[in-house]
């Protein structure tokens, strides 16, 4: 007998993970294609565990450590016997949990995925702000803020990275909610492929939001037995504002999802050639830029793109890795020691993930680059995707760059990946496994990266994707810093850096000083404010230091010594945003501050000038109250209090584009 309640409706309660078209009219958590074509997914309870420690995920990138506690709660569907595993992970030193989903096929017949989310959260309310870090190539991670409004909305991306217009992370808060007040949720996804960020304010004022893959071209088999496994969310709520929630993400990726193979060490400001050279160059010319470079402190050498193959613009070369000798005599071997014996250590840019038509390895196999052998492909920076979701692939173009690795000393790469995945068909998989190609493809860039942590424990490697545009907490797991953009002109990077430091710790912002005109803006810097921009992030040089002027080489050196001397600080210290360049057009100011809060290091840059410029007195964060501090070594001492509620008073700038920083100094105890 059937028993009918008319006060119960899946439609108003709050779901811990969402079924699908059995009464929840709202966003789905996961669709399920069964074997007679339906979609209906009734999840009920099974049981529950708890037990210490963190759970960890087979090919995916987690947060780590000890002192964690796992919750597994298991759903199951009655009549297809398909069977969901939520998984938490609850790391209480950063008020930080996860969550991850594993699906496995229970029942006696295929099944396919359609969706899956890794997270699903219901807000009893709907009076929240959504917060979004969006943009595109050259202008990433700029802030937008706005009510929600009934209906769904969110971001994602289906560019086959997490891409440079749309971050995988988001915040909801309070209207009210700013940097030391208001209730705000922030939200991470530890994935670097598609991914589906979205809210729905609903009927009765509740907002659900799903965080996972996105739906767009994922359809997973799963055969009797199989499981597959969703990547990890992170959560943080802070009731206090922005602030605590940064200093939280940023200390639990720093010390629970970083594997830094060098932790506890500072990291060698290094001279990057290509905004030097681009791909004109020779062995002479780079060990000139490299000894110039040594005398004013820089201690790593990366020489980027046109190094190899017949590779001397973006047309041709990619997927030939072997060194060009007619640049570089004598390969590797020969260059890596000249630079060596300058003091310094030797980096190399890579982009494995890429082939041009215009090379070896396409000739030999054009069927390794992604595309539907029928149709006409589409190319990106002249460039094809080579089908990292096949094994074969991986491991041809692993080997070739092992055999570089191996050939010369080399302590850190640069990994690119410049274009967006486009013809995604395999020629490796069935017809019925087609939908697997885009998350196929971030699983085997996880086991590459992976291999080459395994192999070459002491290397070092940055992430990049035409900047910042694969910049998420996934690929922090395996490269401990991502190049924040391509756009290297400082006040567009206030910008940059601002939004980016809302989850991401300073210590992963791959920053440095290029040359002026700009090459992205042809806007015209000091050098001065170049390097306080720059040494927001893990700071280095992009320029022919060479051609600098004495005056110029000499704030070079400074900087570089000032970087060394206050590295710790810079990136390990708590991070305070003191203005938002989106709003005050005037100056950006931030604010280091070391845990003891006896030291903290103070940046502004100029934007902006007009007539009658007001006065800045600007009120510091993360003090002690009861200290006094010296300013830029001064014997006047400042009360912490004074600092944070009076404020410090600046002179007045002459002319837009300026730069002070204050070392500020404890004198006493608390």
């Amino acid at each position: 007998m059937c028993i009918i309640d008319s006060t119960y409706s899946l439609d108003v309660l709050p779901q811990e993970y969402s079924t699908c078209g059995v009464g929840d009219m709202r966003l789905t958590s996961a669709e399920v294609e069964h074997a007679n074509g339906s979609f209906l997914l009734d999840l009920r309870y099974v049981e529950h565990t708890i037990h210490s420690g963190k759970y960890a995920l087979e090919g995916l990138p987690a947060f780590h450590g000890d002192d964690w506690e796992t919750l597994s709660v298991v759903l199951r569907d009655p009549s297809s016997d398909v069977e969901i595993e939520l998984l938490y992970g609850v790391c209480e030193a950063h008020d930080l949990i996860t969550r991850s989903v594993r699906i496995t096929n229970r029942g006696k017949e295929d099944i396919y995925l359609h969706k899956v989310m890794s997270l699903c959260l219901d807000f009893c309310r709907g009076d929240l702000d959504l917060i979004t870090f969006d943009g595109g190539h050259t202008r990433e991670r700029n802030l937008n803020r706005a009510p929600l409004r009934q209906g769904e909305q969110g971001v994602s991306s289906v560019r086959g990275a997490s891409s440079h217009q749309h971050n995988p992370f988001v915040i909801f808060c309070e209207h009210d909610a700013g940097e030391e007040n208001g209730l705000c949720y922030g939200a991470a996804l530890l994935y670097s492929g598609n991914f589906d960020a979205k809210a729905e304010r609903c009927q009765f004022e509740d907002t659900r939001f799903v965080m996972g893959i996105h739906p767009y071209g994922f359809r997973w088999k799963l055969a009797p037995g199989e499981r597959f496994t969703a990547p990890e969310a992170a959560l943080i709520c802070s009731p206090d504002g922005f602030t605590p929630m940064t200093h939280r993400f940023h200390r639990a990726i720093r010390e629970h999802l970083i594997r830094d193979p060098h932790p506890g060490e500072r990291r060698p400001v290094l001279i990057n050639n290509w905004e030097a050279t681009e791909f004109d160059f020779n062995a002479d010319q780079l060990v000139g830029i490299a000894a110039e470079s040594a005398k004013l402190g820089m201690e790593l050498f990366v020489m980027d793109d046109g190094w190899f193959g017949k590779r001397d613009d973006d047309t041709s070369g990619l997927g030939d890795w072997q060194v060009n000798t007619s640049k570089l005599p004598g390969g590797l071997e020969a260059f890596v020691p000249r630079i060596k014996e300058l003091g310094m250590k030797f980096g190399l840019w890579v982009e494995p993930e890429m082939v041009n038509v215009d090379s070896d390895l396409y000739r030999l196999h054009p069927d390794w680059a992604l595309g539907e052998p029928t149709r006409p492909q589409a190319f990106g920076r002249s460039q094809l995707v080579l089908d990292f979701a096949r094994e074969d692939v991986r491991n041809y173009i692993y080997d070739a760059i092992c055999k570089v690795l191996d050939s010369a000393d080399i302590s850190y790469i640069k990994w690119d990946m410049n274009r967006s995945l486009a013809d995604v068909w395999s020629s490796a998989l069935p017809p019925d496994r087609q939908g697997e190609v885009y998350h196929r493809y971030v699983l085997g860039l996880y086991d590459f990266l992976e291999r080459l942590h395994r192999d070459y424990p002491a290397l070092f490697i940055e992430g990049c994707s035409g900047g910042g545009g694969r910049f998420d907490a996934g690929m922090l797991y395996y490269t401990p810093q991502i190049w924040c953009s391509d756009n290297t002109d400082a006040i567009d990077r206030l910008k940059i850096q601002y939004g980016t430091s809302f989850c991401y710790p300073v210590s992963t912002n791959g920053s440095h000083v290029s040359a002026v005109p700009n090459a992205q803006t042809g806007r015209c810097t000091p050098i001065e404010t170049r390097g306080v921009a720059a040494m927001s992030g893990t700071f280095g040089y992009e320029m022919d230091l060479g051609k600098c002027t004495e005056a110029e080489k000499a704030i070079v050196k400074w900087q570089t010594e000032m970087f060394k001397e206050h590295w710790k600080l810079i990136q390990e210290g708590d991070y305070y945003r003191l203005t938002d360049p989106f709003r005050n057009l005037d100056y950006t100011a931030w604010q280091h501050v070391s845990p003891d809060r006896s030291e903290a290091l103070v940046s502004l840059v100029t934007c902006s000038t007009r007539a009658a410029q007001p006065f800045i007195r600007l009120r510091l964060k993360g003090l002690d109250p009861a200290r006094k501090y010296s300013v830029n070594g001064s014997e006047n001492l400042y009360g912490g209090d004074a600092l944070m509620y009076a404020g410090y008073p600046f002179p007045l700038f002459s002319g837009e584009y300026q730069s002070v920083q204050l070392y500020l100094k404890s004198k006493t105890n608390p």
